[in-house]
């Protein structure tokens, strides 16, 4: 006896005509469409995972805040007061948000004669092109704000190699009171697949679905790092940063009519219709990169990638 699961999904190829100017005359629709078929990630998110609320077009942060206190914990008796220290604040900084956006028309033609194919390339099409220069403006902030180096010991021509000098800074910068844990690598994408050729040669994946080579997914965890390609980065040497320690992404919410967002890509989108006989469809971020501990990266020199 055949068994089913429901609910049954409606191919792509039976959306009538009628059906996609429904769709599109609906923001939380079109939200939804956009989270499940953009396939690129702002890499922005991931390395600067703060989160700030830009209030008025922009957000004041700390920069260089110790992550300690002044003062060591003393021993209390039972009943007695808890000694009180005053925490030091970093410097003020500011910075401004940048409301980036794209607009295409999707004419009634097209719907007629190519149906939610052309709506759906058109979104992603816009949504990663937002992403890509959102991404390509923080890696470019990051670039900036972190400058200090350090050489590695050795040319990365095996694992062991790779994890004596990332062993050895991370535990350098830890040693400098900071509190700080860097544990995420960022490469270029050439200098990536070399990476993971070595550590496939040397037996440092781990196996089955926690391959990389297996599974094919970004970030890849091998040698206690985590390992991340963006083609936005532009140093010709590996970072390696402390993803909770370097900043965050500022996003405004302006609260416009008819614009919604869903999923993880993080972009606002709207469909208008015109009078035109089209549709304009618009994707968005309203948004700044900051970095508020430029000791939580480094650049590593000397690898010979």
């Amino acid at each position: 006896m055949p068994s089913y699961t429901y609910p049954v999904a409606r191919p792509e190829g039976t959306l009538t005509t009628a059906q996609i100017h429904l769709l599109l005359q609906s923001p939380t629709l079109i939200a939804k469409r956009v989270a499940d078929i953009t396939n690129m990630k702002f890499i922005a998110d991931f390395l600067l995972s703060g989160r700030f609320n830009a209030v008025g077009g922009g957000v004041y942060y700390e920069t260089g805040e110790e992550i300690f206190a002044a003062d060591a914990p003393e021993a209390v008796a039972p009943g007695a007061e808890y000694p009180k220290t005053v925490l030091t604040a970093g410097e003020i900084a500011a910075a401004k948000t940048v409301k980036w956006g794209l607009e295409t028309d999707i004419t009634d033609e097209k719907i007629a004669r190519e149906g939610i194919v052309h709506v759906n390339k058109g979104l992603q099409r816009l949504s990663n092109t937002v992403i890509r220069h959102v991404d390509a403006t923080a890696m470019a902030v990051i670039a900036s704000k972190v400058t200090s180096t350090f050489a590695s010991p050795s040319t990365w021509t095996t694992a062991g190699a790779m994890a004596e000098a990332l062993m050895s800074i991370s535990t350098t910068r830890q040693e400098l009171a900071t509190g700080l844990d860097l544990d995420t690598v960022v490469l270029k994408p050439a200098q990536y697949a070399k990476l993971i050729g070595m550590l496939m040669d040397d037996k440092a994946l781990p196996r089955e679905q926690g391959n990389a080579v297996i599974t094919g997914s970004l970030p890849v965890d091998a040698l206690g790092f985590t390992w991340v390609t963006s083609p936005f980065y532009t140093g010709n040497n590996p970072l390696l940063v402390d993803r909770d320690q370097l900043g965050g992404m500022a996003d405004e919410k302006l609260g416009s009519p008819g614009y919604s967002s869903a999923g993880a890509s993080g972009v606002e989108t709207k469909s208008e219709r015109h009078k035109d006989d089209k549709y304009e469809l618009r994707a968005r971020r309203v948004t700044v990169p900051v970095v508020t501990d430029p000791l939580a990266g480094v650049t590593i020199t000397n690898t010979g990638l």
